[in-house]
């Protein structure tokens, strides 16, 4: 298995590859975000209400933005955004995005485990959603980045896949591929992407690391965050994974086994002192 610097070289290319890929798909619809869309999900929106109860007038750190659809949604709400990740290919079109939308957001390319020190004591919120984890390999160092970026009462949220959903090859059949705890990184090698499983992604190869639900939790408090907020999420109006999950009847998601349901998403609110 590659060490993290190799690891993170991996998954750079891969998101790279992965911005050329997407916004020209039903995951990510360009036109509709520039026509005016929000991007934001129900359970994204909930916690946001429950963390600092709107945006309007905040300064919003979008920690893994990808190109840029929350954070130009969360700049249409109101917030002074600014957007930071890895991938040079994802900011580059996350900033024509913007400029597109006709909307002023900041995007800088930083390593979510060591943010820069002009991104520290700054931010009323640091939002990070939907596909964060499985990516780092150091969750502590990760939330002692983000609780550095936090001005003091700042808030992190935390929305993610549960990660006993992101233990599931497939629901039915019943079928693992993936730890539950850190037990070091796993590498894969798979066509396509979340955003659809025809897309023509370059680079196919990446690493990705388990956490459990504990580990979250204490790697946060280590970090010195109060957690305010924990729910488990077996009802959403979207697959966090894209197409493992069958919509149902009505509409919704929700993960069964043997008839029973279980969480598939996460939401954790922390708060720095």
């Amino acid at each position: 298995m590659p060490d993290a610097r190799i690891a993170r070289r991996i998954n750079r290319a891969h998101w790279d590859a992965l911005a050329s890929a997407h916004g020209q798909d039903a995951y990510y619809d360009t036109e509709a975000l520039i026509a005016g869309q929000d991007s934001l999900t129900e359970v994204e929106t909930a916690g946001i209400r429950e963390a600092i109860g709107a945006v309007a007038g905040l300064d919003v750190l979008h920690l893994q933005c990808h190109i840029g659809f929350d954070a130009i949604s969360l700049a249409r709400r109101g917030a002074r955004v600014v957007g930071a990740d890895f991938s040079p290919a994802s900011l580059e079109k996350a900033r024509a995005l913007a400029k597109r939308c006709e909307v002023d957001v900041r995007f800088v390319e930083a390593e979510a485990t060591r943010l820069p020190v002009e991104l520290h004591n700054r931010f009323d919120l640091v939002y990070a959603t939907v596909g964060v984890l499985v990516w780092i390999d150091d969750v502590r160092a990760w939330m002692r980045s983000a609780a550095a970026a936090l001005r003091g009462g700042g808030k992190l949220l935390l929305v993610d896949g549960h990660p006993l959903y992101s233990m599931l090859e497939s629901a039915d059949p019943l079928r693992f591929d993936f730890p539950y705890v850190n037990d070091g990184p796993r590498a894969f090698d798979e066509p396509g992407s979340y955003a659809g499983a025809e897309l023509d992604v370059a680079a196919t190869a990446s690493v990705n690391y388990g956490h459990s639900l504990g580990e979250i939790v204490n790697d946060a408090l280590a970090a010195r965050l109060k957690i305010e907020h924990l729910e488990e999420h077996v009802d959403a109006d979207f697959d966090p994974r894209g197409d493992v999950l069958p919509r149902e009847d009505d509409g919704r998601y929700r993960l069964r086994i043997d008839g029973e349901l279980l969480p598939f998403i996460f939401t954790m609110i922390a708060a720095k002192p």
